[in-house]
């Protein structure tokens, strides 16, 4: 018996009845535990079928467990305590979930901010190792972090070679290179897994097993709910979910997270790029939207504002669904309840996304328009165009937007409104930041104070971590986003040995280029550049509480 719990009410529910019924005949569940890649159509196929060996990781993983524990005792013997995870998305999303509910240190450098970057690199470096995990080490961020650790090693006395161990799929440039150069350790993760879908792969387990989680539990939890969802059976709780999530009418595609005391770290951040890099293409998708308690989402989901929530379908996160009286259900809500322990919670959330994407008619696998921002990003690098002046300049904030938005704009809190009045009746906002996101900021008060202006669902991502996941549905999704980019002035910049150009170009490209190919697809960017990131950060607070203010 899973120790996985679910309680669907409302459309939820109807989604439920209409679609459980039809999943079982079909034979869903023991199809994907079969790995037939038929099921979500011709054009898929090809993509499917070097996609699916996720459904057996809780088996095939345990033969990681031995050589992670021996890496670890070898590395502890040396006084080697400090894990630094260079990688992107699905390679550093899981093990930071990992890692967070297990309450072990695990410093993970997803950024190219240069302020984080050197954050990272000066703590403690003599203790460190630095993991590199990548699927073929073409990864952009990935590889200028593991040359700038490469050679500050080097500086500091340390043999490098020892102290860098990678990630990657065998046979790749990545493994090639890393062999050659002699690097401590190289772990392959199965090619035939995509990256949102790698927690259990060597990708989720190396890194957290160094850093001193018990990984064969983890794998354990995985495994108790293998069989279960395998089940073709109306009571299979991945077919329960999946149709919850994608079988509403009209489609609910806003799923609102909150955590309600799950205990599971940071969840919904992983589960994010899982469900929206898989669904968000087509022109269809679901966007998760996490919040925090006392967000306006949330009061839009239990009725308890005037905000139209006919889009929006909550999903609760609890500690166990058997502990909620009926009070604590709230059954006039349209939602789900979940419960389950953290293993089983990514395996039930796998099978529920491919679930969700055969109801919704999409290839769960690919990321079409991921690349995109990529290859606008290396032709700045490239061109390395001149700066655009701002179109405006309020206090310590230079403003610029795509065409038309700042007509008759005077000031930040006149762009911030022009932006919000973009937004369509089933629009959402997208606030991104390409900061250091382990520095103290307003921004998550400042996503919800704008929420609560537009009546409007807002999502926040951290650049550039995020153009490895929910940049999918950014691009590929529904085009009814408005989004608002945040860049900013940093007291430091970082070279990258080897490479022409430095930490603060690469992130400048990177949020230009993501703008640009936002603005060729038709969508609103507001870009906001803080020339004094205190300053500026403090004025955006101020601005977004008064647009707040002045528009209820």
């Amino acid at each position: 018996m899973s120790s996985l719990g679910f309680i669907a009410t409302g459309a939820a529910q109807l989604a439920v009845e209409t679609h459980v019924g039809a999943l079982a005949a079909a034979r869903v569940a023991s199809r994907i535990a079969a790995k037939d890649l038929t099921l979500w159509g011709p054009d898929a196929e090809a993509e499917a079928s070097v996609r699916l060996d996720w459904v057996d990781l809780a088996e095939t993983s345990r033969a990681l467990l031995a050589p992670i524990a021996a890496l670890r005792a070898e590395l502890r013997a040396e006084g080697i305590n400090r894990i630094v995870l260079a990688g992107m998305g699905g390679s550093s999303l899981a093990p930071e979930v990992i890692t967070a509910t297990y309450d072990v240190e695990l410093v993970v450098l997803d950024s190219t901010d240069p302020d984080m970057v050197a954050n990272a690199l000066t703590d403690r470096l003599a203790t460190s190792v630095l993991v590199v995990a990548s699927k073929s080490g073409s990864t952009v961020e990935t590889d200028s972090q593991r040359r700038v650790f490469e050679q500050a090693f080097g500086d500091a006395g340390v043999d490098a070679k020892q102290r860098i161990i990678v990630i990657t799929d065998p046979d790749s440039p990545l493994d090639l290179a890393s062999q050659a150069a002699g690097y401590r350790a190289i772990f392959h993760a199965n090619p035939k897994v995509g990256g949102r879908y790698s927690a259990l792969t060597a990708f989720g387990l190396v890194p957290s097993g160094l850093a001193g989680v018990d990984i064969e539990s983890l794998l354990e939890e995985a495994e108790e709910a293998a069989e279960f969802l395998a089940d073709d059976d109306t009571d299979n709780i991945g077919l329960a979910l999946g149709a919850a999530l994608a079988g509403t009418v009209p489609l609910r595609d806003k799923i609102v997270f909150s955590d309600e005391g799950s205990g599971i770290v940071g969840f919904a951040d992983w589960a994010e790029q899982l469900i929206a890099e898989s669904t968000g293409k087509s022109g269809t998708g679901l966007l998760p939207v996490v919040v925090e308690n006392n967000d306006p989402e949330l009061a839009a989901c239990s009725g308890q504002n005037d905000w139209d929530a006919s889009d929006m379908l909550l999903v609760r996160l609890v500690a166990d669904t058997a502990d909620l009286d009926d009070e604590q259900v709230f059954e006039n809500r349209d939602q789900v309840i979940v419960s389950g322990s953290l293993g089983s919670q990514m395996l039930l959330w796998e099978y529920a996304t491919v679930v969700a994407s055969r109801l919704l008619g999409i290839n769960p696998f690919d990321q079409p328009d991921v690349e995109s921002a990529k290859t606008a990003t290396r032709g700045l690098l490239d061109a390395t165009p001149a700066a655009v002046p701002a179109m405006l300049t309020d206090g310590a904030v230079e403003i610029r937007a795509t065409d038309g938005l700042l007509d008759g704009v005077g000031d930040l809190e006149g762009a911030l409104a022009a932006l919000l009045e973009t937004l369509e009746p089933r629009g959402y906002l997208s606030v991104q930041a390409y900061l250091d996101r382990m520095a103290e900021s307003p921004l998550g008060s400042v996503r919800a104070l704008l929420a609560e202006a537009a009546r409007r669902p807002a999502t926040f991502g951290w650049g550039p971590r995020f153009l490895h996941s929910t940049g999918q549905f950014h691009k590929g999704g529904p085009k009814v986003g408005a989004f608002l980019q945040i860049t900013a002035e940093s007291a430091l910049d970082l070279s990258i040995p080897g490479i022409p150009f430095t930490f603060g170009e690469l992130i400048s490209a990177q949020a230009t280029g993501d703008a640009q190919v936002l603005a060729d697809l038709g969508r609103p960017v507001l870009r906001l550049h803080l020339t004094d990131r205190d300053a500026g950060m403090a004025q955006l607070a101020v601005v977004a509480a008064r647009l707040t203010s002045n528009r209820k």
